[in-house]
Parts: C-alpha cells; structure tokens; sequence
C-alpha cells in the first residue's frame, strides 16, 4: 500500500511540477498581460495543488496535511483576487492589447464613470 502512495505522489509531484513550469514559459512567451496573467492564474494554482496532494500522500501525517491544506484553500483564495486586481489596474494604463480580446465588457462601464465625473 506505502508503494502504491509513494508512486501516487510521485506522479502528483512531477505533473504539479511541470504545470508550473509551463505557468513561467508562458509568464515569457505570451504576448499581452490577460494572457501572463491567465497563465499566472490557471495552471499555477492547479500545479502548486498537486505538488501539495503529492506532499501529503508522501508525508501522512495529520498536522502536515492540516498545513497543506491551508496553504491550498489560502492560494486558491488569494489567486484569483490577485489576478483580477492587476487585470483591472492595468486595464485604464493601455497594458492590454485590445485586438486581442473577442468582447470587452469593461470598456462600457469605464466609459461610463468616466462620463459621470466630468463637469
């Protein structure tokens, strides 16, 4: 049973792994801030979730996977809270390539406030 567990996180460990190495090629690779910060977001999150699955099929003990779990219910949390923030802070600074994007549905709201505060 201990060897089934052992290869079990392994496998966890290794895809967690790779899924956040493909999160920092992309952090590189893609071309405008929505798509770094999906890659950021996205498979980030469900890579730092394995590598933590395959930490407590690995260690079994209750305190250990007390502690992975509230590291994995704080990122999922906080992940996407931070992602939006900086999606609506760079909007307004022309961080963001518009001919990329199929709908912008901020455009109309902003549009809109920013009508409300002139005189």
């Amino acid at each position: 049973m201990n060897a089934v567990l052992d290869a079990a996180a392994a496998v966890c460990l290794i895809a967690g792994a790779l899924l956040s190495l493909a999160a920092g090629v992309a952090l590189v690779r893609f071309p405008d801030l929505l798509s770094r910060m999906h890659a950021a977001a996205k498979p980030q999150v469900l890579g730092l979730l394995l590598v933590l699955l395959g930490c407590a099929l690995r260690l079994r003990t209750q305190v250990d996977i007390t502690t992975l779990v509230l590291v994995g219910a704080f990122q999922l949390a906080s992940a996407p809270v931070a992602a939006h923030m900086v999606g609506r802070a760079a909007y307004p600074h022309d961080e963001i390539r518009f001919d990329l994007l199929v709908t912008d549905e901020l455009a109309a709201h902003l549009d809109r406030l920013s009508g409300d505060r002139q005189p």
